[in-house]
Formats: structure tokens, sequence, C-alpha cells
């Protein structure tokens, strides 16, 4: 098995947004809403700005350089009855990179032109619900 199952990657693939948490200049966190993108060459989850959209000035670009331990979270519920939400937790370390964002977007087949700038997450534990196993099986486990 690879950093993720295969579960994992179909269900990151085939949703739109997840949750960046990063921690600010003074301590608090700070949680944004950002496209998934899943880089299979990597394993990693990628994260970039719409092109033109200044991405190395954001919040979570700047906490993510200051600080690189990052948590990333995608969620939804397959059902509402019966409920069933399912979710991917992915904590792990940030790798900031101001320049390359265009040729890894249109590399991983985002749906999107990329900004310059991008996120590359490095995952150490991954916890998942609901993806592998049934409503409310818990996986959780540490990689490297």
């Amino acid at each position: 098995m690879g950093t993720f199952t295969d579960a994992e990657v179909g269900y990151l693939n085939s949703q739109p947004l997840g949750r960046l948490a990063t921690i600010g200049l003074d301590g608090r966190p700070h949680v944004t809403p950002v496209g998934v993108f899943y880089d299979p060459e990597t394993q990693t989850i990628v994260i970039g700005g719409h092109a033109g959209s200044n991405m190395v000035a954001s919040k979570k670009f700047r906490d993510a350089r200051r600080r690189p331990d990052v948590a990333f979270v995608v969620d939804d519920l397959a059902s509402v009855d019966p409920w069933t939400p399912r979710f991917v937790e992915i904590r792990g370390r940030a790798e900031t990179h101001t320049d390359g964002g265009e040729e890894v977007g249109v590399r991983i087949g985002a749906s999107m032109p990329f900004d310059a700038a991008w996120i590359r997450i490095i995952p150490s534990r991954i916890v998942a619900m609901g993806i592998d196993g049934g409503a409310f099986e818990l996986n959780a486990r540490d990689v490297t």
C-alpha cells in the first residue's frame, strides 16, 4: 500500500474542497477552505491558488511557511438517511513553494490554472472514517 489506500485516493479525487488548518503568528489556529488536489507521483496533497491570486501573500501560505505543521480535512455526507459522514484527515508537514505552481497544476490535471506559489502537504498521520470500511468505521495510521 502507498501512503493512501485506493479508496482514500478515490475519495480525495472525488471531492472539490477541503479545509487547511494552520497556526498563525499569534499561535492561534486558522482554517480555510481550499481545493483538493491529490498528486499520485508524490502521494501528497497539493494546494494551489487560482492563477493571479497571489497565493504567496495569503495567510495560509505565510502560516504554512512559518510553521509547517498543518492538518487537512476532506469530509462530506454519503447520506443523511441514514446519517453517514465520511472524512479523511491528514496531519503532516507543509512545503511552501514560490514558483512552479503552473506546471504542477498541469501535471496533476487540476481543474483550474494554478498561481506560481503552491503548497505540498506531506502526510505523517492519516485518519479516515467511512472510506475503507462501513459507516463510522475509523482507520488511523502513521505514515512516513
